[in-house]
């Protein structure tokens, strides 16, 4: 379908090129070139009242090899992402466990997102593909109409973010989805484990480079089983997953003679492997199929205590599309809570015990978000999104004060 001409019909700023844009795209090129910013101020919590502003760039395309080449059902898909801006949780010192501006992170600089291949068989019931690509993008995959980071993108990657990385960056990669009915499919896969990848010193010079970084630690293995049915004529999307990385990690706890290290101070025990579980729901509930309406959404994750300071977390929300009659508009609100790791709580209040010059807060429970968006559209291709986000017990503690935020975050597709 041609896309419309004119940038105030166009899902596209800049509307279809005179054409161009469509004639590309049905001789297999698409392009996908977006700009997110994110504002925020604190209001209270933190060691100060800031205003901080963060944005990233998409600059993207993909290729049908089918159309441009006869090579039928393969496609190449790239990505390349720009960082930028300040961060208000680090400048205005919140304690919290995740970000009010999930768009800053990973490196303030040029990221490959997506480098990868891909190809189908067996009529579209297999598919197959290898090559950079970021694993919260293929698994447990979630939008990011929020700012707050509780309720943005694949939740493993907010709680074991050391080795489940999101957007932007990406690892080198392999997975293959088989759909088991027209509902149902079961998805595995295979990722880099690197310490490189989430170096922000190493991702300025190296980050937006096709190469192998030397290093390589051990593989992420992620197994996810989902289910889309048609509920009343509306659809869902249900998800259950799993992962194990052999690469291990350093306890929390106890020392290389599993000794306590806050008696100690030796290196930490290495475990020799990591992880986790999730869960997520998403079901329209009112509505037209794939429109304006109502959709609810519940997300769930669970990771080993041993080795991740963050060991769960759970969001439950809802957005309603086309409120006020205004089909581009939209309304969310949602519900999260992060929970620290009780292996660190217990190292805390042993290191508190040995009396030292200044004791560390024990983080032994629920950091409590919530946010509120209204989604303003005055043309499709450009979104302002003011939100209100409220932090209770940020880091996990009520030893730190409440954190009230006003954000804004800007999304325009070119």
């Amino acid at each position: 379908m041609a896309h419309a001409a004119h940038a105030a019909d166009s899902p596209y700023l800049f509307g279809d090129w005179n054409g161009e844009r469509t004639h590309l795209a049905d001789q297999g090129i698409d392009f996908n070139v977006g700009y997110t910013s994110e504002a925020a101020h604190n209001f209270s919590g933190g060691s100060k009242q800031l205003t901080r502003y963060t944005d990233q760039w998409n600059l993207g395309a993909s290729f049908d090899l089918g159309k441009l080449w006869g090579w039928n059902g393969s496609s190449v898909q790239l990505m390349l992402t720009d960082r930028n801006g300040r961060n208000l949780t680090a400048d205005a010192d919140l304690p919290v466990y995740q970000q009010v501006q999930e768009v800053y992170g990973r490196g303030q600089t040029w990221h490959l997102t997506i480098f990868a291949f891909k190809q189908i068989f067996f009529g579209g019931k297999l598919a197959w593909s290898f090559g950079r690509l970021p694993v919260g993008s293929d698994f447990d995959s979630f939008s990011c109409d929020f700012q707050n980071l509780t309720f943005c993108g694949s939740q493993p990657g907010n709680i074991a973010g050391d080795y489940w990385i999101n957007w932007p960056t990406s690892q080198w990669a392999t997975w293959l989805k088989f759909d088991t009915t027209d509902r149902t499919y079961v998805k595995l896969g295979a990722y880099q484990l690197n310490p490189k990848y989430i170096d922000n010193d190493w991702a300025r010079d190296n980050g937006w480079k096709l190469n192998f970084p030397g290093g390589t630690t051990g593989a992420l293995i992620p197994l996810e089983f989902g289910w889309t049915p048609s509920i009343n004529g509306l659809p869902g999307s249900y998800k259950a997953g799993g992962w194990y990385n052999n690469a291990g990690g350093s306890d929390l706890f106890y020392d290389i003679n599993r000794q306590p290290l806050a008696l100690t101070g030796e290196a930490p025990l290495q475990d020799h492997s990591r992880y986790g579980g999730y869960l997520g729901f998403q079901q329209q509930i009112s509505g037209d199929a794939n429109g304006n309406g109502v959709t609810v959404f519940l997300n769930a994750t669970m990771t080993d205590t041993e080795t991740s300071p963050t060991d769960r977390q759970f969001a439950l929300g809802a957005e309603y599309k086309g409120p006020f009659n205004r089909a581009n508009d939209m309304i969310g609100f949602a519900m999260g809570a992060t929970h620290g790791s009780s292996r660190l709580a217990a190292y805390q209040r042993l290191y508190n015990q040995l009396g030292p010059a200044a004791a560390v807060p024990v983080q032994d429970g629920y950091e409590y978000a919530a946010e509120l968006f209204y989604s303003w559209s005055p043309i499709p291709s450009v979104s302002l999104r003011p939100n209100l986000q409220y932090v209770i017990h940020p880091g996990g503690t009520s030893h730190n004060d409440n954190v009230f935020v006003l954000g804004l975050k800007t999304v325009i597709a070119f």
